[in-house]
């Protein structure tokens, strides 16, 4: 189980420095990096609003959102309430261009399984997202890699899209285990899904060690894990199936390095987590992705 980024962040190392991640592409991953770049993804823009905000403070965010976001049609802007706004947000949203996520699911279509919520519930509510095996489920709720399959297999008999969370902790960084981690991660979650599938998901890199901490990944290194992680998906699916996932960043993004970030070839967009909490902040990080 990955440790708490909370604790790791106190050590002393800093985790950008001489991964083995940082070691280079290899001359087949790199012609296929040049074929990637002829082709164009639209970029994704997601908010994970965590445990935040009430009825009330959820409608006047997306409200707000709405407002400065809603004339921007090359960006698929995402946002993800707690369970109890859903209904609240979707109000809001509906006929703008602002679409609705949950921020988790269960494996199962009912029964009894206290405080989980099934996809027929957020189809109700209108969601076309949901955030699956986010760090925070991992490490606080013990969720396995056998559970994120389960329910990545259940989302795919609907029509959510699944916005799958990967990362590596700052452990395994500092000892040099990323290309060991980040493989292993996409193995386990992605093995039984069909190329059709595979082009469906999102796929959200987030250093574990980033997340709520402050500290963010350079935007060299965030994109060598992008490149990673394409090529993984290069490897394991037919011709051009790699091209068409969306590859997000997810670790402490805000306005000040979203732009320098998104310049990346294999950053496709964000998934934002304190910063989509405030409308302004949002808007800003979804223009510059634009």
């Amino acid at each position: 189980m990955e440790q708490n980024p909370n604790e790791e962040s106190q050590k002393d190392q800093n985790p950008t420095e001489q991964s083995q991640v940082e070691q280079g592409p290899t001359e087949q991953s790199q012609n296929r990096q040049d074929q990637a770049e002829q082709i164009s993804r639209k970029h994704v823009v997601a908010g994970n609003w965590k445990m935040f905000k009430t009825r009330d403070e959820a409608q006047a965010t997306v409200r707000e959102v709405v407002g400065l976001v809603g004339n921007i049609q090359n960006v698929d802007i995402v946002v993800c309430p707690p369970f109890t706004a859903l209904g609240a947000v979707e109000e809001i949203l509906t006929g703008s261009v602002v679409q609705l996520g949950a921020q988790n699911v269960h494996w199962q279509d009912e029964g009894a399984f206290t405080g989980e919520v099934s996809v027929s519930m957020l189809a109700d509510y209108g969601c076309s997202h949901v955030i699956i095996g986010h760090s925070e489920r991992r490490h606080y709720f013990q969720e396995s890699d056998e559970v994120i399959q389960g329910k990545l297999e259940k989302v795919f008999s609907t029509e959510l899209t699944p916005i799958l969370c990967i990362g590596e902790s700052l452990e395994a960084r500092e000892a040099d285990r990323v290309q060991e981690v980040i493989p292993s991660q996409l193995e386990r979650a992605l093995r039984e899904l069909t190329d059709p599938q595979t082009s469906r998901i999102i796929i959200a890199y987030e250093p574990v060690w980033a997340i709520g901490t402050g500290r963010t990944a350079t935007p060299e290194l965030a994109e060598k894990v992008h490149f990673l992680i394409r090529s993984w998906l290069s490897d394991h699916s037919s011709v051009g199936v790699a091209d068409q996932v969306r590859i997000l960043y997810g670790g402490s993004v805000t306005p000040e390095n979203a732009g320098q970030l998104i310049e990346q070839k294999n950053i496709d967009g964000f998934l934002v987590g304190g910063a989509s909490l405030d409308a302004q902040s949002f808007a800003k990080i979804v223009q510059q992705s634009a």
